[in-house]
């Protein structure tokens, strides 16, 4: 049993990998996810920013064999609202044992520099697998690996709307305008994962209509499959 951490989920490709190298790569190896953290707006049970329906996170959750710790938050959350409930959340997880949080992002700095505040606030070790990868690199190995995701949530000011519910793979990454990242780590899309080498099984999803909110982010919602 190693380092006992919490994984910031996310339900897209990024904290997919994430897990995924923590757990078969050695370098990672002293380290044991015992929660995927999901930030929950409250009053939609969806994902914050993903849009995804909190039963498709639980689903995730079940399939991949690890709990998951939710933060509820308001709709139009205030950052300081925000940080409270995250702050709450890692108090409790410290007082549990849990020295750190591991995070999927991958080169932007200033996002780094205030996980690594945020966590030195509760006395926690923030943990960065896939930092230093190129973009390019970290999109084939996930496809590589097997990880099956969908195009949940595109910024119409960075990218075509009509990219919103395709399947993410080497087509959909063809199709990126040449300054659009293909990990889309400047906002630009997200993503939902519902198969891969850290699930037991497939998460069977429905794709419903494409919506525009706030008359720039397109999202398709998502549904179990029955």
């Amino acid at each position: 049993m190693g380092e006992r951490i919490w994984l910031a989920w996310s339900s897209g490709k990024d904290s997919a990998l994430t897990l995924h190298i923590i757990q078969q790569d050695s370098r990672w190896s002293h380290f044991e996810v015992c929660a995927l953290l999901c930030t929950i707006t409250e009053d939609y049970g969806r994902v914050s920013m993903h849009g995804v329906r909190r039963e498709l996170v639980l689903a995730q959750a079940e399939s991949i064999g690890i709990p998951l710790a939710e933060v509820l938050i308001p709709a139009k959350c205030t950052n300081d609202a925000y940080e409270e409930a995250m702050r709450t959340a890692l108090e409790a997880a410290a007082r549990d044992g849990i020295v750190g949080v591991a995070f999927g992002d991958i080169h932007l700095s200033d996002v780094r520099e205030y996980r690594e505040r945020q966590m030195a606030r509760v006395g926690m070790t923030p943990v960065f697998p896939l930092w230093g990868m190129k973009p390019s690199e970290v999109a084939l190995k996930f496809l590589s690996l097997g990880f099956k995701a969908v195009v949940v949530c595109v910024d119409s000011k960075q990218l075509d709307p009509a990219l919103c519910g395709r399947e993410y793979d080497e087509s959909f990454l063809s199709e990126l305008p040449e300054l659009v990242d293909p990990c889309g780590e400047n906002g630009e899309f997200h993503t939902f994962v519902y198969d891969g080498p850290t699930f037991t099984k497939p998460i069977e999803i429905q794709r419903g209509k494409v919506i525009m909110r706030d008359e720039r982010f397109a999202f398709c919602d998502l549904t179990l499959g029955r």
